[in-house]
């Protein structure tokens, strides 16, 4: 049963059979207060009613959660046996199909990707060349007229992409 302090209002659980039908004194664990305490029948049967609520309620609450688990639990083995299955499924188009098709795949990627780094290289000397010109022709003389045919090259190279599109 519950017993709560007159003074402070702490609530204690008690053994029914420590307490005898005449009554006793009873100290609070919080603030020392000492008092009498005498069993009520009312009180007694409302409190075993509640605890019977709780008990059902709580048990209600258990079953409910188990149910719960047991979904969780059967969803999660179908999505690993999913998995497993797609799993299986990639294996065996691994199988079927021979590693060349990969291969090939991975030297038409590498070809754009050196094809890429070389466009990307020759951009970045024509910039650099356009800036350091001066420069290298007071150095070198006779790069002066390579650089003025690299230079008009790439004005028609880039008037007849425009005329492309």
């Amino acid at each position: 049963m519950i017993i709560s302090c007159p003074n402070c209002n702490k609530q204690f659980k008690i053994d029914n059979s420590l307490i005898p039908h005449e009554g006793r004194k009873l100290q609070c664990g919080s603030c020392d207060n000492v008092w009498f305490y005498k069993l009520e029948e009312k009180n007694n049967e409302s409190l075993m009613l509640n605890e019977e609520i709780i008990s059902k309620d709580n048990q209600i609450k258990a079953e409910i959660k188990k149910e719960k688990i047991d979904i969780k639990k059967q969803s999660l083995e179908k999505i690993n046996t999913e998995i497993s299955n797609e799993k299986k499924v990639k294996i065996l188009e691994k199988k079927k199909y021979p590693t060349s098709i990969k291969n090939s795949k991975n030297k038409v990627s590498k070809f754009f990707s050196y094809l890429i780094v070389f466009i990307i290289s020759f951009v970045a000397l024509i910039i650099l060349l356009d800036t350091l010109k001066t420069p290298l022709i007071n150095v070198f003389p006779e790069l002066e007229i390579i650089l003025f045919n690299l230079f008009e090259t790439l004005q028609d190279i880039k008037l007849f992409i425009i005329d492309l599109t």
